[in-house]
């Protein structure tokens, strides 16, 4: 008689890169896809995309930059405090 467990009954562990494979397979990766080369539409299409796209983001920088700049530099704790401090003044006032 054999003894103890056989090789053949003897449930294999599942290995650490297994596991990897199953976490890495159920969610796909992030970022633009590559678009195979003999789709001369499709390429040129996502060129033009990603040329529109960055300078719409840089004009949006730019406009965002210029509003920032135009004001009086603040900081925003300050200026929260001053809005609390105002509505106590007229609630005090009222009563």
């Amino acid at each position: 008689m054999v003894q103890g467990n056989t090789k053949s009954l003897q449930k294999a562990k599942p290995s650490s890169s297994a596991r990897h494979a199953a976490k890495a397979a159920s969610q796909p990766k992030k970022g633009q896809r590559y678009i195979a080369p003999k789709k001369t539409a499709a390429v040129k299409s996502a060129a033009l995309h990603k040329q529109l796209s960055a300078k719409i983001h840089g004009s949006i920088e730019k406009q965002v930059a210029a509003a920032a700049s135009s004001g009086k530099l603040t900081i925003m704790k300050n200026v929260a405090m001053e809005g609390s401090t105002d509505k106590d003044k007229t609630k005090a006032k009222k009563k």
